[in-house]
């Protein structure tokens, strides 16, 4: 399965649209399992090895199929910005029906900060009004991962 990496860019018309910034081959099949997502992650991005938060954003149809993965933001050793608006952006330009929220934890640890629930419980919410689940948040750190879905807690 080819797998597209898109970024916003805006147009002269002060636009949204979407770049194709790369696009790789990627056996996936479905990524409906957390350690399908992480492993994914892994080898295409390799996360573990960044040194600061990176947050991105995977795109999905109703059969967990992948239609985009999106940058979403680079923090600091322990910090990255993330909001609902530019999550669902991207997510309604390519016409997602669900998305999975992934980032690391440069620390090693996995473990949700505060901040990681509240973000999350926003994004939520969100998605429910516009109509996009969000169907996982994955936070990848120290050779494990924590899905809030495992967790029960969304």
């Amino acid at each position: 399965m080819k797998i597209s990496f898109y970024e916003a860019r805006m147009t002269k018309d002060d636009k949204v649209k979407l770049v194709t910034e790369k696009a790789v081959n990627y056996e996936s099949g479905t990524l409906n399992e957390p350690g399908k997502v992480t492993d994914m992650l892994r080898e295409l991005l390799k996360i573990e090895d960044m040194a600061e938060e990176y947050c991105y954003m995977i795109a999905l149809n109703n059969a967990y199929k992948v239609i985009g993965v999106f940058f979403i933001s680079k923090g600091t050793v322990n910090a990255s910005l993330v909001t609902p608006r530019e999550l669902y952006i991207r997510a309604l330009l390519v016409g997602a029906v669900q998305i999975i929220l992934c980032h690391n934890h440069p620390c090693g640890s996995a473990v949700p900060s505060e901040e990681d629930i509240n973000v999350t419980n926003r994004i939520r919410k969100a998605g429910n009004l516009v109509g996009i689940k969000l169907t996982d948040h994955i936070i990848i750190g120290g050779g494990s991962y924590y899905s809030f879905r495992e967790a029960e807690m969304l």
